[in-house]
């Protein structure tokens, strides 16, 4: 049975929503966390520069002068350094179905309107997600459609992607945006897709079961609706994965939210049966990259995909393991803007890149 969530007639809304975390669902699982997961880059000191996050608190005795490393910080008396055994990605959802090819200027390459930095510990051998809320307002760098730089401007994260060739150029200014919102992390690869590929990653795996989290209404075709009701037990074959996590009924309080509870149900399900799938038949993650090929832009070649497969494993991932930033959304002159709890998101960065320094407060 076809099915999708009504979604009103507001496509311009629609469209600035859209997806969210969707994309990302199946890339994360079956691409950086199966194949990407101690890809690492040999990151040394040279392959990839130190965060810069600011102390709350200043250096408080003489003597600690002598001991002090660069990357540390204080906050609320305890002192912190960076975590060198993390690797960290950037993933993201693009929002066209189309196959990849280079935008017509360099003010078309199209909104990540789904991002993650997929953080892999390992000294922990855990997997962290963390969700962009795309609205998130920060330093974006707009360009001229002749390519031309104009200046670095407070705007909606999305639109980074938007200031490229679609491809390569886009990532990479992605990705600094990206480090730069969060005090200059280190990025060490990135994985965009178009959304046309969710179909294709849902079912390489044959599918994923969910049971429907709260009572939504759906149609069949054009015409026919009905409730489908909370417990309700789904196998998601095809198109239907991509309509239970891209789509939802604007008619009702909160379906952004609601939808959000379903992509991080979808992604926690699908992570499962990724793995194993893999445990099964190694060769799913390749076989996942040649699938995705023509729909995806990325700096990972197959031959790591290949190579890495294995070692993959060793990494745990669950839904706990998704860290959601808190902040506040508001209604903008155009469009919503998500604006991040600054002290929230300081926190979290400390929680999740760093580790407590022992012996110095």
């Amino acid at each position: 049975m076809k099915v999708r969530v009504k979604e009103g007639t507001n496509r311009i809304i629609a469209r600035v929503l859209i997806g969210m975390v969707v994309i990302i669902v199946g890339v994360m699982v079956g691409l950086m966390t199966i194949a990407l997961i101690q890809k690492f880059r040999q990151h040394s000191e040279d392959s990839a520069g130190k965060p810069w996050l600011p102390n709350s608190n200043p250096v408080a005795d003489s003597g600690e002068e002598l001991l002090w490393q660069e990357d540390w910080v204080r906050h609320n008396g305890q002192v912190y350094a960076y975590n060198d055994k993390i690797t960290t990605y950037l993933v993201m959802g693009i929002d066209k179905m189309t196959k990849v090819q280079p935008a017509a200027n360099w003010i078309l390459g199209g909104q990540s309107d789904a991002m993650f930095l997929v953080v892999l510990d390992g000294s922990t051998k855990q997997i962290e997600l963390i969700p962009i809320n795309r609205d998130t307002i920060c330093e974006v760098d707009m360009y001229n459609p002749d390519g031309s730089f104009i200046a670095t401007v407070p705007t909606q994260i999305t639109l980074q992607h938007g200031y490229g060739d679609g491809m390569e150029i886009s990532c990479e200014r992605t990705v600094n945006t990206v480090s730069r919102l969060f005090y200059n992390i280190p990025i060490h690869g990135y994985v965009a897709v178009s959304m046309g590929a969710i179909p294709a990653i849902n079912d390489v795996v044959g599918g994923v079961e969910v049971t429907v989290p709260h009572d939504m209404l759906w149609y069949i075709g054009t015409k026919k609706e009905e409730t489908l009701k909370k417990g309700t037990v789904l196998h998601l074959m095809g198109t239907d994965a991509f309509r239970y996590i891209h789509d939802r009924d604007t008619r009702v309080f909160n379906s952004a939210g609601m939808r959000l509870e379903r992509q991080k149900q979808y992604l926690d399900a699908y992570s499962k049966k990724m793995i194993g799938a893999c445990k099964e038949d190694i060769t799913i993650p390749v076989q996942l990259y040649k699938t995705l090929s023509e729909y995806m832009v990325t700096d990972v070649t197959i031959d790591e995909v290949a190579k890495l497969a294995l070692v993959a494993m060793q990494y745990d991932f669950s839904a706990d393991n998704i860290h959601t930033l808190a902040g506040e959304t508001i209604a903008g002159e155009r469009f919503e803007e998500f604006h991040l709890d600054q002290e929230a998101f300081y926190e979290t960065i400390l929680d999740i890149f760093y580790l407590p320094v022992e012996g110095v407060n």
